[in-house]
């Protein structure tokens, strides 16, 4: 995790994204804390190129509607997400409580990333499920297992949220799922197929994972997997992944 043991801030993203021309990102959070957010939100003012912010908030707070009415007065806060996939009760996004705080999120036009694991797929479907209305995410496609080549399991998850119009998935994360040092291009086939058959064109998004792809690779590098496999789509197919449907989702000016 050395190369991570650094600040990673705009004026690096914007390097990157200027070479490898990217004209606007969505920063995610890390931090389960809401100084974090008012961080992003700060970058995001002076930066154009930040077009939105997720965060996180108390989902199972008693004051959690005011915190989400406070929000409002920040136009680039898009959403907000939990880090679900390090809870030692892994179907804790179904507790009544933290459905509860989910439920308020639509009122108030915010969506939910679901950062979760290949385990809690069955409990983010059940959630999804219970909250048509809501727009959710599911981050890294929920991080299976490329490097063990591991994907009936998985498959047989992901697949049941094809009905689920309400979710989309972000194809990200994959090189640091693979053998950090050995992964190849055609690791990755299966699991893209995967996530477009169940998705459609419409409901998924590129994601770069940066800085935390470069455990396993360069900018470059997974942004060019994506770019190879769509290579043969429609250039509106191709525009939508790269860029319309975050817009849509996220809801970006």
């Amino acid at each position: 995790m050395k190369i991570l043991q650094k600040d990673y801030l705009p004026s690096d993203a914007e390097i990157l994204f200027n070479h490898n021309h990217i004209s606007g990102s969505v920063a995610v959070q890390a931090d389960s804390s809401e100084s974090e957010n008012q961080f992003l939100l700060e970058l995001a003012s002076h930066y154009p190129f930040i077009r939105g912010v997720v965060g996180w908030i108390d989902l199972q707070s008693e004051g959690l509607e005011e915190r989400l009415k406070y929000y409002q007065k920040f136009p680039k806060l898009k959403g907000f997400r939990h880090l679900l996939q390090g809870e030692k009760q892994r179907d804790i996004m179904l507790n009544p409580v933290f459905k509860k705080g989910v439920g308020l999120l639509n009122k108030y036009e915010y969506c939910f990333d679901l950062l979760i694991l290949q385990d809690q797929l069955e409990f983010a479907e059940m959630l999804a499920a219970a909250f048509p209305d809501q727009r959710f995410v599911i981050d890294h496609m929920a991080k299976p297992s490329i490097k063990n080549g591991m994907i009936a399991e998985w498959r047989l998850a992901i697949k049941k949220f094809a009905p689920l119009k309400n979710v989309y998935c972000k194809i990200s994360g994959m090189v640091t799922e693979a053998d950090f040092e050995f992964w190849e291009k055609d690791d990755f086939l299966p699991y893209i197929n995967t996530v477009l058959e169940t998705f459609g064109t419409k409901r998924i998004m590129f994601g770069s994972d940066w800085p935390v792809c470069l455990q396993a690779g360069s900018y470059e590098e997974v942004k060019q997997i994506a770019e190879d496999y769509f290579s043969s789509f429609s250039y509106a197919e191709q525009s939508d992944f790269f860029g319309g449907n975050a817009i849509s989702f996220y809801r970006l000016n």
